[in-house]
Formats: C-alpha cells, structure tokens, sequence
C-alpha cells in the first residue's frame, strides 16, 4: 500500500510510505526556509517528483480551529482526541484515480508516529507521552492499539516552559501568550548553568503562578513587573538557576505521575516537541519505571505527518509498524557547482581528517539530509572537539548566543570511553557525561554532552571519517552542529552552502566526499603554509 500524508501547520511535511517503509519525509523548513514553516505549494508540486505513482491514499493531520472542515480535498479531524471518533476515512479522485482518504487527530498523530518508528511489535502494550506545546498527557495503548487517555497532567508544558525565556528576555512582549518556538532550545541549554536547587519564596510565587495558571500569559501574572527576572537577561547567572529550578519542577511533575499511577516495566513513547529535551529524556530512563524509552528523532510535529500515515496504514492495512531511516530527507541539489577558482580541491579523506585536525571547521555534506530538527552527520558543521575556543568560533559561524553548546559526534566504540554511553544513541536525543576534560568544545558547562554514536551501518561516509580523524587525534569524536542559516532550515543546494561558506566564515565544505577550501579562508591558507613547512 502507497500511502501519502501530509501535515499543513507549522511543522509542515510530506511524508510517504510503500509497503511499510517510510521513502521519504519532506519538511517545509529544508533547503533553507524559515524555521516552523507550514506547507507551501511549493512543498506539494515539489514533491510529485518524489512519486513514482499515485498513492493508494492521502491523508492529512488534524489540526485546530479547523476540525471538521476541509484541508483541500481531505476532511480534516480537529487537534484532540484518541478514539475511533478522531478519525476520517473517505475517498477522493485524483487524475482519474480513486484514492482513499484519511485524517485522524494531531494527539494521534503524535502517538502513531511513535509506535511504529519505535520498532515495538505490533500488539505490544505500552505507555505514551505526549508534552508539547498545547499537550502534556499520558496514555496507555492495549495488544489492539485501543488508545486511552490516563490524563493530562499539565496543560501547555512546553509553552510554560519556554515562558520564563521571555520573561528574562528584554527583547520579548510580556503580553504575548507564550514565548517563541526557538526559545525551548535556549532554555534547555541556560538550566544546565544551575548552581543551585532550592527555589527563593519569590520564585516559589512565580512557579505557582507558571504552573496553575489557565494560560500561560506573563502579563496575568500580579508581580510580573517587580519580578526580580523582569527583563534581567538571559545571562543572569541567578536566572540560569531558575530556569534550572523551573525545568526540574515540571520534569518532577510527570514523573511524579508516572510513578504513582503507571505500571513499572512497560515501555515507553515519548512524542512532542517536548521530547526534544535531552536532559529530560535521560531522567525518564534513569527512573527506572520503564523497560525501556523510545523517543524518534521526529518527535517534535515534524513527524506528524509520519504519525497520519502511520494511523492511516494501521486503519486501511491493520499494520501500525514500519521501517524508517533518519536520512529519509530529500538529496543534495550540486546542479550549480562552486567556482573552482576560490577553492582548493580535495577528495582524500585523510587529508580532510588532517585539516580538521589542524583546527579548521567544515561544512559536510552526504546523502539525503535527517529527518526531524538535529544534525545528524548528513547537513552538519564539523570541527575538532579539544578547544572551547572552536566551540566559541562555532556560535559566532552559527549566529547565535555563546551559551550554547556544541554536540558531539562518535565513534560507538569510543563512546563508553569517553562518555559513558554503553548503547547506540545515534539521534542525539539522550545526555551523557563525559568521562576526560579533552573534549571542551563538546562538553557543556555541567559536564554534559548530547552525543550522537556513529556506526558503519548507520552513517558509513561519516564513520570512516571519523575513523580517519581518529588516526590523527586519537579520539573518534568531532563537533557536529547543523549547517543553517540562524532561523532557517537544513542547507540542501550548492548556492546556499557557498554563500553560507563565504559570508559565515566556514573553511571550507565536503560533498560526497569532495572538499572545496576556500582560498580567502585565512586559518585555512594558514594551516596550508604550516603543511609546507613540514
């Protein structure tokens, strides 16, 4: 069965499945859009090329306020809702085609895509969470995927979460009813400053307030402009202790819950935007309630799309499971190579291994780009991990703020070495503390570091890189960060890489193996005169 499925909102994607396996996933946001972007029309003709032929079914995601109506020639179900009563099944025509139609609800969407990329067979009783946004909820769902809501323990988590950002943000309108997509990411990076755990009266009233409120509006709360966080700055170091405080309450909320009402021993799915919090992540398999915790790389709404057609292909076809690959994107446009005068060529890899040895910073790229918001060796930034000046150079190269820190890539057979981590962790969704004071461009101010291991299987071109790489160094590991421009999506053509090269400052790029190096980069002439002297 050819099933395509599409999520309109923000978030947008196209994804499609034949005979159980994911072929591709497309999100608006790629090839350098705006972050969050919802469909175009753009995205829609763009992926006919995709198609070989039409899909045996077309499905569209829920979303609100337009449950009910019609999302072109779908008739959409609304956010809400697990039961039999979130879902749609009609039919259409398409290029003289009858094709089958089908949308379930965005809470389904969530949980769907997490069982059937979570690889549990079908039939197996599980847990699942949704917290983002609007939802933060538990479920249970039975041998027959019956769906049933346990209950929402807290109303808008994720936006609650990123509230005090705005709250410490200067730049951000206190009457606005939450904080900004992007601010998630910063706060998740700012809790890890914490210094300490107890909160102050003052901030006890603050939570209360975060935590009860209806709606998560900072000009309803009473003492929002005496607050001692009152557009103190993001930097405060007293600040970064709370957002600290803040992230752990909410966690501890949940957890808490799980605890008291769940049953130990079963698996676990975690699915929304929520679920991209790494440290959070850690602390559900450090409770040790669960037999285990599957969280996609997906798990943000870039994968509800994933989800309708999953829902879809367990309603038309009674199979909820399929097979997937995280570089399920589209591939790299070369169409219009570099100008071969501003760069120096390269296709050897342990030549590219020894520049970024010497300390220059590249972009790479390989293959179909990830699926879902973090760079995962396919549209990555990469560079040495030893120096915190490399990561500090990085931020700058990136646009953004210098409390951020920088991921490691690794070796799985170095990874216990330096980090701890015992299993394959390949969609950097889990923390780990590193294990040597080596690796300061890769380990955040806590002694944390959100890894990605790296296999023959998973990611051949950039394991034998980092093989390369290791024979130089002596560790298997580098940085890896995403190639975008500040609030846009991954880089997928030849024109946006150069010119991100040339106005960022990067070195130079590898594609497919081949590396460009920029003749005006002066690390770079200057790591080539080094060479020469050798």
């Amino acid at each position: 069965m050819k099933i395509l499925a599409y999520n309109p909102a923000h978030d947008g994607s196209i994804a499609y499945l034949k005979d159980s396996r994911l072929e591709f996933s497309i999100e608006s946001e790629k090839n350098s859009n705006y972050r969050y972007s919802p469909l175009s029309s753009g995205d829609v003709f763009g992926v006919l090329a995709e198609l070989d032929e039409l899909p045996d079914a077309l499905c569209v995601g829920g979303w609100w306020p337009r449950g009910g109506e019609s999302i072109g020639t779908v008739p959409a179900v609304g956010y809400r809702g697990v039961g039999l009563d979130s879902v749609n099944l009609g039919a259409t025509r398409m290029l003289g085609k009858e094709l089958r139609t089908f949308s379930s609800s965005h809470e389904r969407s969530h949980i769907l895509c997490a069982f059937g990329m979570s690889g549990l067979p079908k039939g197996t009783p599980c847990y699942a969470l949704i917290w983002e946004g609007a939802i933060g909820a538990f479920y249970e769902i039975d041998s027959e995927l019956n769906i049933r809501l346990i209950s929402d323990v807290l109303h808008e988590p994720g936006n609650r979460y990123t509230s005090i950002y705005g709250l410490a943000d200067p730049t951000f309108p206190k009457d606005a009813p939450f904080s900004r997509f992007s601010d998630a990411g910063k706060l998740m990076a700012l809790a890890s400053f914490a210094t300490r755990t107890v909160a102050t009266p003052e901030e006890e009233r603050l939570i209360e307030f975060l935590l009860s409120a209806p709606h998560v509006r900072l000009d309803l709360y009473s003492g929002l402009e005496t607050s001692t966080y009152y557009n103190v700055g993001v930097d405060d170091p007293e600040f970064k202790s709370f957002a600290g405080i803040f992230s752990d309450r909410i966690f501890d909320k949940f957890a808490s819950f799980a605890t008291s009402n769940l049953r130990k021993g079963m698996p676990l799915l975690i699915a929304g935007g929520c679920g991209l919090n790494c440290d959070w992540n850690s602390k559900w398999r450090r409770t040790g309630h669960f037999s285990e915790v599957f969280v996609p790389p997906v798990a943000n709404d870039s994968g509800s799309a994933i989800g309708t057609a999953v829902d879809a292909q367990f309603h038309l076809a009674g199979d909820p499971t399929i097979s997937w690959n995280v570089y399920s994107g589209l591939r790299f446009d070369s169409s219009l190579e570099p100008d071969l005068d501003q760069y120096d060529v390269y296709e050897d890899l342990d030549e590219i291994a020894g520049m970024l040895a010497g300390n220059l910073i590249i972009g790479w790229v390989s293959g179909r780009y990830e699926i879902g918001p973090r760079a995962l060796g396919n549209r990555s930034i990469l560079a040495a991990p030893f120096k915190d000046e490399t990561r500090i150079r990085l931020n700058e190269i990136k646009e953004r703020e210098q409390f951020r820190p920088i991921a490691p890539v690794c070796l799985m057979e170095d990874a216990e070495r330096w980090f701890g981590c015992r299993a394959e962790s390949p969609y950097m969704l889990f923390t780990y503390q590193a294990s040597t004071d080596e690796l300061k461009a890769v380990t955040h101010i806590n002694g944390s570091a959100r890894i990605q291991t790296v296999t023959q299987a998973s990611n051949g071109p950039l394991y034998e890189l980092l093989r390369a790489f290791k024979r130089k160094t002596g560790f298997g590991v580098l940085c890896n960060t995403s190639l975008n421009f500040n609030g846009r999506g991954f880089i997928n053509n030849s024109s946006d890489l150069a010119l991100y090269a040339r106005t960022h400052g990067l070195d130079g790029f590898v594609v497919e193996g081949r590396a460009y190096m920029r003749r005006e980069s002066v690390a770079y002439c200057s790591y080539r005169a080094a060479e020469c002297k050798q």
